[in-house]
């Protein structure tokens, strides 16, 4: 982040970071990486433009570059499976919910060992008399552990004035459903309800049927009453937008994903001021266009990229493997070519102490043989002391990710999710995931016994 824009910022407050937009901000991360030996998962459930009748799975470690699982990993007999929600129960199993059809009274569900084969569980009829449309079921679990689906109802002869209720499981088995309950404050004409509990508070994200837009209300209560905060396009995501749906990312940010229909565009948005204000919209990599109405499933699990900590190690380029990251006398990283023959001072210009990251210790910081730490400043790779602040300690701090190559390590900003260190003619940079070989390639970097 620039130097001029931090003072900006300081100045201004939450003004300014609403009409810079882009900017991340700066917050108190709640959440950590997970420690050595495990990883994050993020599952992401979705139909296509190509099919409303088959689910497409996919996983990420960063919430940003996903790879298919399967797809199609799911085709009903008959019947849509639009708007599917996963989540996964305290059984071990994951659950689907989805909308059946364009018209009628029930949603789906579904269940899987591994959310990648699934099986047919049953309809369930919303006892509600004169229902014509039961869209967009979502998952939610309360910290009382009540399993919850949230879905938007209409008894209208049109696509119009659908309302938000939920139904609450009776049994572990989520067989059987309390009577629906309406959530009081949001409707009618509102769709795609999704809610998240942040404390003791409910934060809820809906389209308005009318204005197309995301807004965004909070209430006490699972029922509410929920008061519309923000209106119109409050937080950029544009207008023709719809099915949104939250996860939290490991530095304590929350990433909100939706569909921009109209445009046949999927986009995401991180958040760090408890839903103020918002990232500019980031198209997903890869997946942009193809699919629809998603939600994502966040799991810590066995496995991940483990790197040794308070030992001096190398990095040295996947693709250009007779170079190294070095840092030169400008301060700026760079990748060069090292060998043995090279002098002592280029090597230990390629020779990092490797340690817990100054920003969660369950990542990574990279100390050069002065004692500065590897960091970005306008996405620009540069070596600097450190000054003890916060906004150091996150550009000094990189979380390792799975890299293209067996052995190799991708090294993702902690505080700009989905980017990653990378080498762009040579010059060492943050710079956002894409979903290419090339990319992916220039991102990873193999750990190798220390130069000096």
């Amino acid at each position: 982040m620039n130097r001029t824009v931090r003072k900006l910022l300081a100045l201004l407050g939450p003004l300014l970071l609403a009409l810079l937009g882009g900017a991340l901000f700066e917050g108190t991360a709640s959440a950590v990486a997970p420690p050595a030996g495990q990883a994050t998962r993020y599952t992401m459930t979705a139909f296509t433009n190509s099919s409303e009748s088959n689910l497409y799975v996919y996983d990420s470690p960063d919430a940003t570059g996903f790879t298919v699982q399967k797809g199609p990993a799911y085709t009903l007999p008959s019947g849509l499976i639009r708007d599917p929600s996963i989540f996964k129960h305290t059984d071990g199993y994951y659950y689907l919910t989805y909308t059946t059809n364009w018209t009628g009274n029930t949603i789906g569900f579904a269940r899987s060992t591994d959310r990648v084969n699934w099986t047919f569980l049953y309809n369930h009829t919303i006892p509600i008399s004169g229902l014509t449309r039961t869209w967009a079921p979502e998952w939610f679990i309360d910290t009382d552990g009540s399993v919850n689906v949230i879905v938007s109802l209409t008894a209208a002869s049109t696509a119009t004035h659908f309302t938000a209720y939920k139904i609450t499981a009776t049994n572990a088995a989520l067989t059987t459903w309390y009577a629906p309950t309406q959530l009081s404050g949001i409707g009618p004409n509102y769709i795609d309800t999704f809610i998240v509990k942040v404390g003791s508070t409910y934060h809820a994200f809906t389209k308005n049927e009318t204005t197309k837009y995301i807004e965004y209300a909070t209430a006490s209560c699972l029922t509410g009453p929920y008061t519309v905060r923000k209106t119109g396009d409050w937080a950029g995501f544009g207008d023709w937008v719809e099915g949104p749906a939250l996860v939290q990312l490991d530095n304590g940010g929350w990433r909100i994903y939706y569909d921009g229909y109209r445009a046949g565009k999927y986009w995401y948005s991180d958040s760090y001021d408890n839903f103020a204000t918002w990232s500019a919209p980031t198209e997903v990599p890869g997946l942009s266009g193809f699919i629809r109405h998603a939600t994502v499933l966040k799991e810590t699990v066995p496995g991940g990229v483990t790197l040794p900590t308070n030992a001096t190690r190398s990095l040295r380029s996947v693709n250009y493997p007779d170079r190294y990251a070095v840092v030169r006398s400008d301060s700026l990283g760079y990748t060069d070519p090292v060998s043995t023959s090279s002098s002592t001072a280029v090597k230990q210009s390629a020779t990092f102490t490797v340690v817990p990251g100054l920003a969660d210790a369950n990542c990574y910081s990279f100390r050069d043989f002065s004692g500065r730490y590897l960091r970005h400043w306008d996405f620009r790779v540069r070596f600097d002391s450190s000054n003890g602040t916060d906004t150091f300690n996150k550009d000094a701090t990189y979380c390792a990710r799975p890299g293209s190559a067996s052995g190799s390590v991708r090294l993702e900003s902690f505080n700009y999710p989905g980017r990653y260190l990378r080498h762009y003619n040579y010059a060492l940079r943050v710079d956002p995931y894409q979903n290419t070989d090339t990319f992916r390639a220039d991102s990873s970097f193999t750990v190798v016994s220390p130069w000096a």
